[in-house]
């Protein structure tokens, strides 16, 4: 890529790529406290201590997209945690450039193909930094305790991470610059256009441990999942594992 000199253009440079890492989370982490500047990227061919939600721990493959940017908030700025909105929408729309069909997403920022889960992300928050992990399964999908899971490669697409990395950093940056200038509502209506129909069947687990189904109803304004329940009444979510059933 070049620098077109629009919002949304990101310089080459500002791409690093390593062969191994523990965690391009925690590495980013020590660069946005050395400095480093909002647009920077790492990626590494495989991590050694990758981990998604909740800490769990997530599996690192070579041939997968392993790699993490950061957003240097500013006071204007939406609420830091609705990045996740931002930052699925940009990677939905990557996949669709070498996937026609698309994904679909699930609140609040994993994409699905005929349910099965593509990808996950994972925010990460120090002082005004927000560090964004994104890892896809391009070329191979773990085995998981709880959901399936699919790879681009097993939907008929090879695509190397380098290739991905570079449009998703590109169409990222448009992304954050929409959020930044227009607030989160053009994010939110994309989300929606993307997401899986209203009415849709979910089970909701909570922090907490409390289970709750229910059916898709939407997002709120602030980007929280609205969730309708059997007796009618509107629950919304702010924090929770969700789940298709």
């Amino acid at each position: 890529m070049v620098d077109g000199g629009g919002a949304g253009a990101v310089l080459i440079d500002l791409i690093r790529a390593v062969g191994e890492t523990g965690s391009t989370n925690a590495d980013m982490l020590a660069l946005a406290a050395t400095g480093a500047v909002e647009g920077s990227w790492l990626r590494a061919d495989r991590q050694t201590a990758g981990k998604g939600r909740q800490g769990r721990a997530w599996q690192s493959p070579p041939g997968n997209l392993y790699a993490s940017t950061l957003v240097r908030l500013r006071p204007a700025d939406p609420v830091a945690a609705t990045l996740a909105l931002v930052t699925v929408v940009a990677l939905e729309a990557t996949v669709a450039t070498f996937l026609p069909a698309g994904a679909t997403i699930k609140w609040p920022n994993d994409l699905l193909i005929d349910r099965a889960k593509l990808s996950g992300v994972l925010l990460e928050r120090m002082g005004d930094v927000v560090v964004i992990g994104i890892g896809v399964n391009l070329a191979h999908a773990p085995d998981l305790p709880d959901r399936p899971a699919t790879s681009l490669r097993a939907r008929g697409v090879d695509v190397a991470p380098g290739m991905f990395l570079d449009v998703l950093a590109d169409g990222f940056a448009r992304w954050l610059a929409r959020w930044r200038g227009e607030g989160l509502e053009p994010v939110r209506r994309r989300w929606l256009e993307r997401a899986h129909p209203v009415g849709t069947a979910l089970s909701v687990r909570m922090p907490d441990g409390e289970r709750i189904d229910g059916l898709f109803d939407g997002l709120d304004p602030g980007g929280a999942l609205n969730l309708r329940l059997a007796n009618g009444a509107r629950r919304v979510i702010h924090a929770a594992d969700v789940f298709l059933i």
